[in-house]
């Protein structure tokens, strides 16, 4: 694996969190797939029984930033921490996920824990490679919260409903079944030599 320029990969952050927050103004989460390289792969975890992975830019626009995104317009993901290894050319962003509807004391539903990404560098300010985490739990609980108090938006009931409907969604897979694992490219770090 390549290194690059600490200042070349936290310029690519630099424009990755900027381009974040013009989408989440504009509602529109497609302008994120041009900064992945065409052979780009993202991924997620949801659960014991199935993960998501877009292969290619083209899936990654289609899939992952497009119908993963639907009904989460006016929700934010401020990032808290960003780990920057140049040597591996890899970065590590920390977020939270917070709607946009407030609870009756006036204070975000959140989804709680640690959310984060893990991105490759590709060079030419693109991801390579982007895996995302989250508790599949704490999201379900946030959910159901806002079903249960009546405060979600069309949007998020017209993903529940795609999301319950039979049948698994474009891009998800059993788990251990997906086209590209969700460790696909990762060599075991050993600290301390041979």
């Amino acid at each position: 694996m390549p290194s690059y320029p600490r200042s070349e990969l936290e310029e690519t952050m630099q424009r990755w969190l900027d381009l974040n927050q013009s989408c989440e103004e504009q509602l529109d989460w497609l302008p994120l797939a041009e900064m992945f390289t065409e052979d780009a792969t993202y991924g997620w975890n949801v659960g014991p029984n199935d993960e998501f992975m877009a292969v290619g830019r083209d899936e990654i626009r289609e899939l992952a930033v497009g119908l993963e995104m639907q009904g989460l317009g006016g929700w934010s993901y401020p990032y808290q921490r960003i780990l920057i290894d140049e040597v591996q050319g890899e970065i590590l962003g920390l977020w939270k996920q917070i709607a946009d509807t407030p609870r009756s004391d006036g204070s975000p539903y959140e989804i709680s824990g640690i959310g984060g990404s893990w991105f490759r560098y590709g060079g030419n300010h693109q991801w390579s490679w982007q895996r995302d985490f989250f508790d599949v739990g704490n999201v379900t609980h946030t959910y159901i919260e806002m079903i249960h108090h009546g405060v979600l938006s069309q949007g998020m009931k017209d993903r529940m409903e795609r999301m319950s409907s039979s049948g698994r969604l474009p891009g998800h897979y059993p788990v251990g079944k997906a086209p590209v694992d969700l460790w696909d490219g990762v060599e075991p770090t050993v600290l301390g030599g041979s």
